[in-house]
């Protein structure tokens, strides 16, 4: 079976349009959390790095449709961990001149945040372990 095939059949097919979804996802929750797509986060950083995810999360999503799978899963994996790891360091100690979560661990927005993103990286790890042992 050539690889195309093989990347478009049957369940890889359905896992790359849920990780599509997935990644989507990811991007709009944090265009709402951030007031909406021209909107800014402070203190500056948080808000770049809003920014740098919702177009991680677009790029990954496109990848996945044109069949870059590898570069995609891998995409998708970080966009997953990025933010999870940004939910615990918020709401745990907190982050350089941005306190405003510490503690705020029941926050609806962020629980449906963290369902996806642990989707999208239960999802996108083991689909990037098995790019890695194709030959493409």
């Amino acid at each position: 079976m050539s690889h195309h095939a093989a990347t478009v059949s049957g369940s890889t097919w359905v896992a790359r349009w849920a990780g599509v979804l997935l990644c989507l996802a990811v991007a709009v929750i944090h265009v709402v959390d951030q007031g909406g797509i021209t909107a800014t986060r402070d203190p500056h950083y948080i808000g770049v790095a809003y920014h740098v995810l919702e177009i991680a999360a677009v790029v990954a999503a496109v990848l996945l449709i044109v069949g870059l799978v590898r570069l995609g899963w891998l995409l998708a994996a970080m966009v997953a961990v990025g933010p999870l790891l940004g939910y615990v360091l918020s709401r745990g100690p907190g982050l350089p001149d941005y306190s405003d979560d510490v503690g705020n661990w029941t926050e609806p927005l962020g629980l449906v945040s963290l369902a996806v993103e642990g989707a999208l990286l239960l999802l996108s790890i083991p689909l990037f372990m098995r790019s890695l042992r194709r030959r493409t």
